[in-house]
C-alpha cells in the first residue's frame, strides 16, 4: 500500500494550513507518520488520494451511521440545494426536524439548532448557568466537551481542586467556575458541593467517547441525577457522541436517567455541521427570544444540514439497526479478545452499542486514568497494520471506534483479518 500523494498534499498543505489540519486528531500525532488525505467515499468505504480503499470504522467520527452517502440522505441534500445554500431566516424543516428531536428524547419539550457539538455545549452550559443563577460547573476528567475555554481545562492537584487550563490561550480566569470530578467517582462530585454552593450543574459524556469508549459502572448517573436534584443542580448530558448511536434517542434513556439539558451533534446532521441543545419548557423558555439567556447564529437550521438530518433521522428509524449494532459489536468484541490472546498481546476491549475500541492495556477501564495505562507503542503498531491492511481507524488510542448499518458479513471479515495482523505485528514489538 502507497501513500505518495498523501505524503505530497501534507507537505503542501503544511504552508497555508496549520500542521496541514484543521482538526488535530488528524495530524497522526499520536500514530505517527503522515496523515492520509481522503478523496471520496460510498457506503462502509472510505478512499483516499492514492486510491487505497477502506472500510471505514470512523465514520466522521459518527455521524455517518448510515454509511456515506445513503441514497436517501444523497437525495434530499440534492432537492434542498435547488431551492438554495442558506437564507438567514426560518425553514419549514426547522420545525420537522426539531418535532422528531424532540420525540425521540423523553422531558424534551424544545430544541435549539447551532452548527457544532461545541456550540451546542457551550450553549447548554450557559443554559444551566441562566436557569440556576450559579456558576460553577463540573465535568470529569477524560470527558471532552469541545473547545471551549470554560471546559478545556485539565484536572488539579487533587479531585477537589479547581481546574487549571489545558491549553495555551486559556486564562485562569476562563476556567475558575470549572470543577474536575473523576468518571464513575460520586464522591469525588460530592466533594465539590461540600466546598461551594454556586454550582449549577455537571455536564457529563453518558459514555465516554474521546478517553476511548468508558461506560459508567454500578448505576453512577442514576446515582448523580438524584444527588444533583438533592442539591438544585442541573445534569448535562453530552450526547453529541452518543445521541442516536445505542437507540432512537439517547444513552441516557438505556441509563436509566433524564438530563436536564441534553446536548446533540454528529448524527443529527448525517455529516453536516450540525449540534443542539434541549430541555423541558421550564428550562428552555430562558433562550431569547422567550428569555434572557442569549444565543444566535447565522447559519444556525441550515437547510442543507436540516434536510440531511431529516433524512437521516427518518431512514434510522425505518432501519431501526440497533440488535443488529450490538451483534456486530459482539462480533468485533470476541474478535479482538480472542486474536490478542491467540498472541498473548494484553488488551481490554469495551463497548457500547455501536460504538467500541480495545485498549492496550490489562487494566479495567472505567475513568481517564485507567486509560491512560494503555500502550500507545502498541496502538499505533497496531494501528497501521489495519491501515495497511484495509480499515480506516481514528489515529489515536483514545477515540471510539463507530459501526454503521451498511456493514455487510464481507466487511467483518476483513476487519477480522486486519485486526489478526495487527495483533500479531503488535506480539513482535
Amino acid at each position: 500500500m502507497k501513500f505518495k500523494k498523501s505524503e505530497k498534499l501534507y507537505k503542501k498543505g503544511l504552508k497555508n494550513l496549520v500542521g496541514a489540519v484543521n482538526s488535530p486528531v488528524r495530524a497522526f500525532s499520536s500514530v505517527g507518520g503522515n496523515p492520509l488525505f481522503i478523496k471520496k467515499a460510498k457506503g462502509t468505504k472510505i478512499t483516499d488520494v492514492d486510491d487505497n480503499e477502506y472500510v471505514d470504522l470512523v465514520l466522521s467520527y459518527g455521524p455517518m451511521i448510515l454509511g456515506h452517502r445513503h441514497k436517501k440522505v444523497q437525495k434530499a441534500v440534492e432537492k434542498a440545494l435547488e431551492n438554495g445554500y442558506s437564507f438567514g431566516a426560518s425553514t419549514e424543516n426547522e420545525i420537522k426536524l426539531a418535532k422528531i428531536v424532540c420525540d425521540a428524547f423523553p422531558e424534551m419539550d424544545k430544541v435549539r439548532f447551532v452548527n457544532s457539538g461545541t456550540e451546542a455545549v457551550l450553549s447548554g452550559i450557559r443554559l444551566a448557568r441562566a436557569y440556576t443563577g450559579k456558576d460553577k460547573i463540573i465535568k470529569f476528567s477524560g470527558c471532552y466537551h469541545g473547545h471551549q475555554d470554560a471546559l478545556l481545562v485539565a484536572a488539579g492537584s487533587g479531585l477537589a481542586t479547581l481546574s487549571l487550563p489545558g491549553s495555551k490561550g486559556v486564562p485562569e480566569g476562563a476556567v475558575k467556575n470549572t470543577l474536575i470530578a473523576e468518571y464513575n467517582n460520586l464522591e469525588s462530585v460530592k466533594k465539590h458541593f461540600e466546598t461551594h454552593n454556586d454550582i449549577a450543574g455537571v455536564i457529563i459524556e453518558p459514555v465516554g467517547g474521546n478517553m476511548g469508549v468508558v461506560i459508567p459502572q454500578n448505576n453512577f448517573l442514576v446515582e448523580l441525577k438524584a444527588y444533583l436534584e438533592s442539591k438544585g443542580a442541573l445534569l448535562i448530558v453530552d450526547e453529541v457522541m452518543t445521541g442516536f448511536r445505542s437507540k432512537f434517542g439517547g444513552a441516557q434513556e438505556l441509563l436509566g436517567v433524564t438530563a436536564d439539558i441534553t446536548c446533540l451533534g454528529k448524527v443529527i446532521g448525517g455529516g453536516f455541521p450540525v449540534g443542539a441543545y434541549g430541555a423541558r419548557n421550564e428550562i428552555m423558555e430562558n433562550v431569547a427570544p422567550l428569555g434572557g439567556m442569549y444565543q444566535a447564529g447565522t447559519l444556525s437550521g441550515n437547510p442543507i444540514a436540516m434536510a440531511g438530518g431529516i433524512a437521516t433521522l427518518t431512514e434510522l428509524k425505518k432501519q431501526n439497526p440497533y440488535d443488529q449494532f450490538e451483534e456486530t459489536g459482539s462480533i468485533l468484541e470476541v474478535i479482538l479478545l480472542e486474536t490478542a490472546k491467540k498472541y498473548n498481546v494484553d488488551i481490554t476491549v469495551n463497548r457500547f452499542g455501536s460504538m467500541l475500541n480495545p485498549f492496550f492495556t490489562k487494566t479495567k477501564v472505567t475513568n481517564f486514568e485507567e486509560a491512560q495505562t494503555s500502550d500507545t507503542e502498541k496502538f499505533a503498531v497496531f494501528f497501521w497494520e489495519m491501515i495497511k491492511n484495509g480499515v480506516f481507524l481514528p489515529p489515536s488510542q483514545f477515540e471510539a471506534w463507530f459501526l454503521s448499518s451498511a456493514l455487510k458479513d464481507k466487511d467483518i471479515k476483513k476487519v477480522a483479518k486486519a485486526i489478526e495482523a495487527g495483533m500479531l505485528a503488535v506480539s513482535k514489538m
